[in-house]
């Protein structure tokens, strides 16, 4: 199976779902990367997912999530009688951006998911709660004429807030009551960071066009996110990375500038730090069949 990121524009195209989609008997292989976020529930099948090396058992009862521009290997070899069933969403969270600013908890908890150090990729999930939404968004397109968009929307915001309760635990988000003013303070980091990550980074930069002091800075972003700042300028840098070694024809050397005006070797050694293969390596997988 070809290896490829697919690419997801905002609009319709920016919204994938599949409700209990089924394999019988044949050997299933997936190796790829995506712009999208995608949640893989598993309610039946064998198998092993890989995700930037490291390797997971696949079984019924679990959600994958795999972050925009993460490569994963899902394999289940061909068994007599055997059923790998699943459900798939996978969309742009800038699709979902709009819609969320008036619920900053369910705002930061999509940016957990899509931008986050999350510990695993792997979590349980209550196979009937889950299944019941999923039914009855399925059901509703079916029964919604062309229009979906609404549709989608408020679907997604129902499925997070359900994997916000249920599903991620507790430990793994940000601390409970939060002031706005800190939270604010969060989203206004984050958004200097993608403003100037393509640029050498400076924390007292940071902190001096925010009008914060660096301590501040550094300890309140390590206190929400669970890594410091360095490390996440780092991986939103190997993620434009990603994408642009999946997208264009551009050297190591010129894609290591682009991101960070960073040194060929150093830009590899980070790469290869975050991804487990180099960036031809991961250039290659994107585009040729999976072995």
């Amino acid at each position: 199976m070809a290896s490829r990121i697919e690419h997801m524009d905002l609009g319709h195209s920016s919204f994938h779902f599949a409700f209990r989609d089924e394999w019988n008997d044949d050997h299933f292989l997936k190796f790829h990367a995506h712009q999208g976020l995608e949640l893989l529930f598993i309610h039946e099948g064998q198998g092993l997912v890989e995700v930037e090396g490291a390797s997971y058992e696949l079984e019924g009862g679990v959600l994958f999530c795999f972050q925009p521009y993460q490569l994963h290997r899902v394999e289940i070899p061909s068994r007599k009688d055997a059923k790998y069933v699943r459900s798939n969403l996978t969309f742009d969270p800038r699709y979902l951006e709009p819609y969320l600013a008036p619920y900053p908890k369910l705002q930061s908890f999509l940016h957990l998911l899509a931008k986050g150090a999350l510990p695993t990729p792997k979590f349980a999930f209550a196979e009937s709660r889950m299944c019941g939404l999923m039914e009855g968004h399925a059901g509703a397109i079916r029964e919604a004429g062309e229009d979906q968009e609404e549709a989608h929307i408020l679907f997604v915001i129902a499925l997070l807030r359900l994997l916000q309760l249920s599903v991620i635990t507790h430990a793994e988000l940000p601390p409970e009551g939060w002031s706005v003013k800190k939270t604010g303070h969060i989203e206004a980091i984050m958004d200097w960071i993608e403003e100037h990550f393509r640029q050498p980074f400076s924390l007292e930069q940071l902190a001096g066009e925010l009008h914060l002091s660096s301590y501040y800075v550094s300890h309140l972003f390590k206190q929400y996110t669970g890594v410091s700042i360095t490390d996440y300028v780092t991986a939103r840098r190997i993620r434009e990375a990603c994408v642009l070694l999946g997208s264009s024809d551009k050297s190591v050397g010129q894609i290591a500038r682009e991101v960070g005006r960073l040194s060929a070797p150093y830009f590899c050694k980070l790469f290869k730090k975050h991804k487990n293969m180099t960036p031809l390596d991961y250039r290659s997988a994107l585009h040729h069949s999976a072995k």
